[in-house]
């Protein structure tokens, strides 16, 4: 039988043991820790929406500083930024989003991403598309909801030709017919001179392929999808419903650029708009329906992957992202 003497020995041997243990290591004697690594994981990030599987791929990112928004006090604009953990002086970061739809028979992607044609703070989708198991040659149709350089120039590979040669792509036909007008090209600014050049010339290679089809309002996409006309931050400025097994989706564009201000305050407005003040009153019919259908949005400027949820709060709105989750099966 362990007698208490027995037991303090025992004990006293054990502490002696881990005290040998704990003996400092001589800092000659310390290995130097591995380099430090750059960069994230891979930009990718999968959600089921029904029968349908949506891809958020990550093509890189902007800022929005407070003073090219409008429609709010100063003030009010810096305590929401801050409330954000936001510096109110830089602004806000926001993600460049596109999202891959795989309803099983068709491979769809909405949006491009800017490509290299935007510098260094884009061009990540082709490597985040590989990372998530598919790859350009795949995919069958491209939806844009609209032409802004950082949706539409990442169709193109940086060689110039065509990045999925296989796909049909497809704006609104009123948003091609302002993007690639010569009255727009005359009166762009000089500075965007060279981007709207840069639309007419892969609207040119895609059409050299067959595959350049711009749609009327009410023509059918593809089955399970539906086009949301939310004009106002362009002339052709849509979203993308997808519907499968009673869940749905809106991939609604750039209907919220500062996740931090426009929900909460949505009649902010920014000078990406082409107009303004209908792109404040989509904004405002929009919101209150995603509350009350409580349906998934998808949309390119939130934080990656901007996928998630709108709640009504107070006068405004709340965003709920889509919590991380493993894959199934």
């Amino acid at each position: 039988m362990l007698t208490r003497r027995d037991f303090l020995r025992s004990a006293a041997m054990l502490v002696a043991a881990q005290a040998a243990t704990l003996v400092p290591v001589p800092a000659a004697a310390q290995a130097p820790a591995p380099a430090k690594q750059a960069g994230q994981a891979p930009g990718f990030f999968r959600l089921a929406v029904g029968g349908v599987e949506v891809t958020a791929l990550y093509d890189g990112a902007g800022q929005v500083r407070p003073e090219i928004l409008h429609g709010a006090d100063p003030a009010r604009l810096a305590a929401l930024l801050e409330d954000a953990g936001l510096d109110p002086k830089a602004g806000e970061p926001i993600a460049i989003n596109a999202f891959l739809l795989n309803t099983g028979t068709n491979l769809v992607l909405v949006d491009a991403g800017g490509g290299t044609a935007l510098g260094p703070r884009a061009g990540l989708l082709p490597g985040n598309l590989k990372a998530a198991g598919y790859a350009p040659e795949q995919i069958t149709l491209i939806l844009l909801t609209h032409m802004h350089p950082d949706h539409a120039l990442g169709l193109m590979a940086p060689d110039g030709r065509p990045l999925f040669p296989g796909a049909v792509v497809r704006p609104a036909a009123a948003e091609a017919a302002y993007w690639l007008s010569d009255a727009t090209l005359a009166s762009a600014p000089e500075q965007r001179k060279a981007s709207i050049q840069a639309l007419r010339s892969l609207a040119a290679a895609y059409s050299a392929l067959g595959k350049w089809k711009p749609f009327a309002p009410a023509e059918a996409l593809a089955e399970g999808l539906a086009v949301e006309p939310l004009p106002g931050h362009t002339p052709g400025h849509c979203g993308f419903w997808v519907r499968s097994q009673g869940q749905s989706l809106l991939a609604f564009g750039d209907i919220v650029h500062s996740s931090a201000v426009q929900f909460a305050q949505p009649e902010v407005t920014i000078d990406f708009d082409v107009d303004q003040a209908q792109a404040k009153a989509t904004r405002l019919a929009l919101l209150p329906r995603l509350a009350r259908e409580s349906c998934w949005i998808a949309g390119s400027h939130l934080p990656f992957p901007g996928l998630g949820r709108v709640r009504a709060r107070g006068k405004g709105y709340a965003w709920l992202p889509a919590p991380y989750t493993a894959p199934r099966g």
